[in-house]
């Protein structure tokens, strides 16, 4: 195992490690090219980018719409078209 010198949390694989430093060190190396903000983890920045983009992968399959974030589905689906609904409608 690899462990962090820091705070000795170990890990299987040293490119895991080197992550993990970042959070040390306040590295960012993930830098948007629309705005000034940046981001230690590759799938932040790939997220944040899709605000930039207006890319919307995740498609609910029962109505259609599209979401950003996978857990914006969920919770769209679990909000929207779930069977046991816990209140009656007015």
């Amino acid at each position: 195992p690899y462990a962090c010198e820091l705070c000795g949390k170990a890990y299987s694989h040293q490119g895991t490690l080197q992550q993990h430093r970042r959070l040390h060190t306040g590295e960012r190396p993930y830098k948007c090219p629309f705005c000034v903000k940046a981001y230690t983890w590759s799938s932040d920045y790939r997220k944040h980018i899709r605000t930039h983009t207006g890319e919307k992968p995740y498609r609910c399959a029962e109505c259609g719409k599209a979401f950003v974030r996978s857990s914006d589905l969920h919770k769209h689906q679990r909000n929207m078209h779930r069977n046991d609904k816990p209140f009656p409608c007015p």
